[in-house]
């Protein structure tokens, strides 16, 4: 499986924009890294710096490190949408 996970307010505090301050929340971390350790994709994605135009980049990828993440990607974007439509999704055909 393939799962799509944010960051802020999820697998660590939601500090409003002081990323710096964030702590994680060890035991949904220890949860994802065993979907991980199963041979599931793990795609951590995050709003940091979309409205301020800041790359938080660097910052974000250290603090999962620091944290123990294991992953395979890091989106610094939320995609924009007012719909989700995908193959499961029967209710919009």
């Amino acid at each position: 499986m393939r799962y799509m996970i944010d960051i802020d307010g999820t697998i660590c505090t939601q500090t409003t924009s002081s990323y710096t301050e964030a702590e994680p929340y060890p035991d949904r971390i220890a949860k994802i890294n065993e979907l991980h350790d199963k041979g599931d994709e793990i795609i951590y994605w995050t709003a940091r710096g979309m409205a301020s135009g800041t790359d938080w980049s660097e910052l974000t990828k250290s603090q999962l490190d620091q944290w123990g993440c294991k992953y395979h990607q890091l989106w610094m974007y939320k995609p924009s949408y007012d719909v989700w439509g995908d193959d499961k999704a029967q209710w919009l055909f």
